[in-house]
């Protein structure tokens, strides 16, 4: 397991969305100082698409060789491709279509019309064959050793689309996996499970809003991932807490310093 998870508590949404792109746009552009490449899972939701929003809007975006980074998604609601719902669909409004990224290096989760048709299991399975194929040696396992996975946290606790004591939450061998009777709509989606997102070098957790706050208390607070899936995601050298004043207004101030407040 890593390390604990580190906190920074912003004072509202806007300033961790941009303060956390700022932080994305620096790592991306470490990782590919060092390795010449970078790899980034992206996460939908508010907090998710607040991110991307922000990073279109800074300047230090054109740092990023935006030819040289994978993008790869935590999940996806599987609905027909360009969905307004699909989180692709917002990141390409959000971000993407404003940047040069290569084409082949952005690898969306299947659409419910695309060439599995709507069978998810299979679409999660191809998805799966996708992270295994461009995984190297070096990182020991069927998926890439991301450089940063990005994750919102529900008011239920849930991240990508793993809720409390539904399968996925509890699958120890697959990396990516189909999702039934998800509790928020829609109720068919893709997700990667808890060991892909454990293969990433840093796991970000994005919390913004007083409904929000429970669960950041809940997960921060020991609890089990099958009941509370945020507690379960962690980086292999870093598990980074993104939260704003109200998300974290029912955790204990001995969890973070004052002056992140």
């Amino acid at each position: 397991m890593s390390a604990a998870p580190q906190l920074v508590v912003h004072r509202d949404k806007e300033l961790m969305a941009q303060a956390a792109a700022a932080r994305l746009i620096t790592r991306i552009v470490d990782a590919q100082s060092s390795r010449g490449e970078a790899s980034v899972v992206l996460t939908g939701g508010r907090n998710g698409n607040g991110l991307l929003a922000a990073l279109a809007a800074a300047p230090a975006r054109d740092a990023i060789d935006w030819s040289r980074l994978d993008l790869w998604w935590g999940d996806e609601r599987f609905l027909p491709e360009g969905d307004p719902d699909r989180n692709v669909t917002q990141a390409r409004e959000a971000l993407l279509d404003a940047v040069p990224l290569d084409p082949k290096r952005v690898h969306a989760m299947p659409a419910s019309d695309g060439p599995h048709g709507s069978d998810v299991e299979a679409a999660a399975a191809a998805y799966a064959a996708e992270l295994d194929a461009a995984a190297d040696p070096e990182d020991h396992g069927p998926v890439p050793s991301f450089d940063v996975l990005m994750l919102g946290v529900g008011p239920d606790t849930h991240v990508a689309s793993l809720f409390p004591e539904l399968p996925a939450v509890r699958e120890t061998e697959r990396t990516v996996v189909g999702v039934h009777g998800a509790p928020k709509p829609p109720p068919t989606r893709v997700t990667l499970t808890l060991p892909a997102i454990r293969a990433a070098r840093e796991v970000w957790l994005l919390a913004a809003g007083e409904d929000k706050a429970e669960a950041a208390a809940i997960a921060l607070s020991g609890a089990g991932e099958i009941q509370a899936p945020a507690a379960g995601a962690y980086g292999r050298s870093r598990t980074l807490w993104l939260l704003d004043a109200a998300a974290a207004s029912q955790l204990p101030r001995a969890l973070y310093p004052p002056a992140t407040a």
